[in-house]
């Protein structure tokens, strides 16, 4: 069944482009090392430009190890030279029932 996570990102000024590469290969490469399940993923863009995607962990203990795969270390690492992970709650659609994002 899996876990279901929402990750949020705010992109720094002038690296949206980036951003959106970078969470392009997120996925597949949680896929790769088997971390994430095949549950469909969604992305999207709020209004304010910041990102967000849906996918499902196998379980809590694969989603704590994730950091410990270099490749995925690197990743994450080169995300955030780009990009703020921020909490749901930060972003402008949050407080609302039924937050809408544009899909990517």
């Amino acid at each position: 069944m899996g876990i279901l996570v929402v990750c949020s990102y705010k992109p720094h000024p002038g690296h949206e482009d980036e951003a959106r590469l970078l969470m392009q290969d997120h996925v597949p490469l949680l896929r790769q090392h088997n971390l994430i399940t095949d549950r469909a993923v969604v992305q999207g863009v709020g209004k304010d430009g910041e990102l967000v995607e849906t996918f499902a962990w196998e379980s809590l203990e694969k989603s704590r190890g994730a950091p410990g795969i270099a490749e995925v270390g690197a990743q994450w690492k080169a995300m955030s030279a780009g990009m703020d992970f921020v909490p749901l709650a930060s972003l402008p659609e949050a407080p609302h029932a039924f937050a809408h994002f544009n899909p990517i």
